[in-house]
């Protein structure tokens, strides 16, 4: 067998996804790694159900597709069932799904422990939980979620986590834990360098916002501090704040209003380098708290490789290791942000930095992240002596 299809998930292996993400709204590490992953398998992409009102519904499996040998599929569950009572309806509706697809042999992929409640019965060729946040210290966890992450370690053949300081928290619970930091589509951001012309339209809700302007895009949610951003925008009234992304489980009108800040809601992954193209400076105004504690923003890359001198919060997974090699702007407070971004929009050397930041991110591709996933799944599921080949290839025996 060629070493590099040795080391390759099987072409046969189909993927289920149990995700805690929906898959439109925001294009982020899930949507990444799971198309990079459908262009050699088919890849079934399980969302949380959609409850109507209607008590009288039948259930039923919504399955659309998104790309070839790409399913999203979306439970449709009447109000009023109980949780034990959702997870058999969810249940019976994931396995008719596995029949219909004739599913056999496949790989069961979890970015959250909670899904465990109606799949225990299946019979995947291999596990893995993809640990991206602490979900247990989120607005609204499940009191469940300790519990039934204990549970999924002792099933999950590999965790994964989305940075190093969720590595760090994990490792002692599990024997194959591997730190995988998030990637970034370096081409498609970096179309934003050359700013807004015939090849990238500046947006029309943007053109009118005055100069300069200070963006942020992504989730807007609890882990915002938005007295952060009230007071930024008090601070500095001639700065524009431009803030891209859907508010999702938070009530809207708990965002600060200012004439200075503009929301401008979800936009489309392929518009996002258009949008930053016209900002002078990126924000991550988020809080320091549980919620945030174990996060790494996949936003820093992206903003990074648009060419963007960014502003963050001493998040630990950019701190270490953007703010430490010189690349991301560490500030905590209003005071120590107006000066941070103060000092951003007259930064001289931008040449030096540019050429700085694209060595770091040519280690950071999603390519690059899939291949070394698969690599890992791959030797799970062609068994013991592959994994004892793979280690010794990486160690350069």
């Amino acid at each position: 067998m060629d070493p590099i299809e040795r080391h390759s998930l099987p072409a046969m292996l189909d993927m289920v996804v149990l995700s805690r993400l929906r898959w439109d709204p925001v294009y982020r590490r899930p949507q990444h790694l799971m198309s990079r992953c459908a262009r050699r398998r088919r890849v079934f992409f399980c969302e949380p159900p959609v409850i109507h009102d209607e008590r009288g519904l039948t259930p039923w499996l919504a399955v659309s597709p998104r790309a070839p040998n790409l399913w999203v599929c979306a439970p449709q569950l009447p109000a009023g069932l109980s949780q034990l009572a959702a997870e058999q309806v969810q249940q019976r509706l994931l396995d008719r799904l596995l029949a219909e697809h004739q599913l056999r042999r496949f790989v069961v992929w979890y970015d959250s422990p909670m899904p465990l409640g109606f799949t225990r019965h299946l019979r995947p060729a291999a596990t893995v939980y993809d640990c991206i946040d602490e979900l247990s210290a989120r607005a609204g966890a499940s009191p469940l979620l300790p519990e039934r992450e204990r549970e999924l370690f002792t099933r999950a053949d590999l965790v994964f986590t989305g940075g190093e300081s969720l590595w760090e928290a994990k490792r002692g619970q599990h024997s194959r834990v591997h730190a995988f930091p998030s990637g970034v589509d370096a081409a498609h951001f970096g179309r934003a360098r050359a700013g807004a012309g015939p090849g990238l339209a500046a947006p029309l809700d943007q053109a009118d916002i005055a100069a300069p302007r200070l963006g942020y895009f992504g989730v807007i949610d609890e882990r915002m501090d938005l007295a952060l951003l009230a007071g930024l925008a008090d601070a500095r009234p001639d700065w524009q704040i431009v803030m891209v992304g859907p508010v999702v489980e938070i009530d809207p009108l708990s965002l600060p209003r200012r004439a200075n800040i503009r929301y401008l809601g979800r936009k489309h992954y392929q518009d996002l380098p258009a949008y930053i193209a016209g900002w002078d400076v990126a924000l991550v105004p988020f809080a320091r708290d549980a919620a945030t504690r174990f996060i790494s923003p996949s936003k820093i890359p992206e903003y990074l490789a648009a060419g963007k001198p960014v502003v963050s919060t001493s998040i630990h997974d950019v701190v270490e290791p953007y703010g430490n090699l010189g690349l991301v702007a560490i500030a905590d407070g209003v005071e120590a942000q107006v000066a941070a971004i103060a000092d951003e929009l007259t930064r001289r050397d931008r040449d030096r930095w540019l050429a700085d930041v694209d060595v770091v991110l040519a280690g950071y591709s999603w390519d690059a992240t899939w291949e070394g996933m698969q690599r890992l799944i791959a030797g799970v599921v062609r068994g013991p002596s592959v994994r004892v080949g793979m280690a010794r290839a990486h160690a350069g025996v």
